[in-house]
């Protein structure tokens, strides 16, 4: 994990009680839906762990968090975090504890030190260490009603996610997300994989024949609501809001949960995944940003082509407002007002018969390279380059910046080796 280094165990921070690195404090935001609240999370802590002790013992929840909550909040912040309520909220934060490379322990702000607060938001560890945050809360509501609804056709998918997280608060779903599936009955790349709940919906197999195409798109979105809402309120709201979108007929597949339930989904996914052996097995994902202009041609040159008979696992897409992320922040991020997350989510199953770990990771190359030969604009989200002129070609203009910050807060190249962006110096 670290040759030649150390991993330090980040949880070892949080004493001996999760709830303890887990405090509601006021002063979070200004006047938004948490009343000004925020928590303060030890850098260590599991979205799970903060999301639990929040929900269950404060009534309040993050605005945003990732959909895999078994990350911690530091290294989250320290890569920018996504998931389905990032088109409304970053995982907002508005102050930081960091140990920095010259092992100095800052407390830092928008307002204060904030050279060093918006470099280690995004900035890969290069910087420093989180040790605590400050993370932005609001009342969590009780229930979630959890759609996925399904498109033939690209353009509308695209379009009808884009007017739903352009929309004002209020008049939209809470959580929007999207993905990527094969047009066929496989139990994994499949139709299958859509139905929310087998065992009251069912799956017919006929919908597999209304299109020829060989992928379909899923948008997947979430309402929130609390127990004193009436079923038929929910039902209104919900009817309102698909009202104006172009999926298909007769695919709409809908359950209802607990707010929880909602935000431990994936975790049952990693049980499941657990239980079959696929879990630990390696799992060479790829996650790209890639800008509104050239999704489009992602979508007919990766999608359609490349990835046409799936990869083992979710391939999500989705749009994201570039306004929502800050400027300032370490994070670098395609041209224009919206772009897309594109995760390919694969495992290699150790019991079937599949590609190897190899020509999977060929396959992720040969998918860059499509991009950079199509010309396409996009960056790497968890980048990975072998060299520096892959780091600068990614960071662009911000290159001479992140150097600036690297030698101040880190000179001697203490942190974070293994990304090749700098050589260690060593001392006499």
């Amino acid at each position: 994990m670290a040759d030649g280094g150390i991993v330090i165990d980040m949880k070892k921070l949080n004493s001996n009680s999760n709830d303890s690195a887990i405090e509601l404090v006021g002063g979070g935001c200004d006047g938004g839906g948490g009343g000004g609240y925020a928590v303060d999370v030890g850098g260590g802590a599991l979205w799970e762990d903060v999301l639990r002790r929040c929900v269950s013992k404060l009534g309040v929840s993050p605005r945003s968090w990732t959909d895999y909550l078994g990350l911690t909040v530091g290294g989250t912040l320290s890569n920018g975090g996504v998931s389905g309520q990032t088109f409304r909220y970053d995982v907002e934060c508005t102050e930081l504890e960091v140990v920095t490379g010259t092992g100095d322990t800052v407390i830092c702000s928008e307002s204060q030190n904030s050279e060093l607060f918006f470099s280690v938001l995004g900035g890969l560890g290069q910087f420093g260490i989180i040790t605590r945050a400050r993370v932005v809360v609001q009342p969590a509501p009780d229930m979630v009603r959890w759609i996925r609804v399904v498109y033939s056709d690209f353009d509308e998918f695209t379009e009808d996610a884009e007017s739903l997280i352009t929309r004002p608060e209020g008049d939209s779903f809470d959580y929007v997300e999207g993905f990527v599936f094969v047009n066929s009955d496989d139990p994994v790349n499949g139709w299958p994989s859509v139905v929310l709940d087998p065992t009251e919906q069912g799956f017919d197999p006929s919908f597999v024949t209304r299109s020829v195409n060989p992928v379909m798109y899923c948008l997947e979105v979430a309402l929130h609501y609390s127990k004193g809402n009436c079923s038929a309120t929910v039902d209104t709201v919900v009817q309102k809001l698909l009202g104006r979108l172009r999926f298909m007929d007769d695919t709409q597949f809908q359950v209802d949960l607990t707010y929880m339930d909602f935000l431990l989904r994936v975790k049952e996914a990693e049980k499941h995944a657990k239980a079959n052996g696929i879990w630990d097995a390696p799992h060479p994902w790829l996650n790209l940003f890639v800008s509104k202009s050239s999704i489009a041609d992602f979508n007919r040159c990766v999608f359609n082509k490349i990835l046409k008979d799936g990869i083992g696992g979710p391939m999500l897409v989705y749009p994201i407002l570039r306004n929502k992320w800050d400027e300032r922040t370490s994070v670098v991020l395609p041209e224009g007002d919206i772009f897309y997350i594109v995760a390919l989510l694969r495992f290699t199953n150790p019991y079937q018969k599949s590609p190897t770990v190899n020509d999977l990771v060929l396959q992720n190359h040969e998918i860059v390279q499509t991009c950079v030969r199509k010309g396409f604009d996009f960056k790497l989200y968890l980048p990975h380059y072998n060299t520096e002129d892959g780091w600068k070609q990614h960071f662009g203009d911000r290159w001479s910046w992140f150097v600036e910050m690297k030698s101040r807060y880190d000179p001697m190249a203490i942190l974070a080796p293994g990304q090749k962006i700098f050589t260690r110096h060593q001392s006499c």
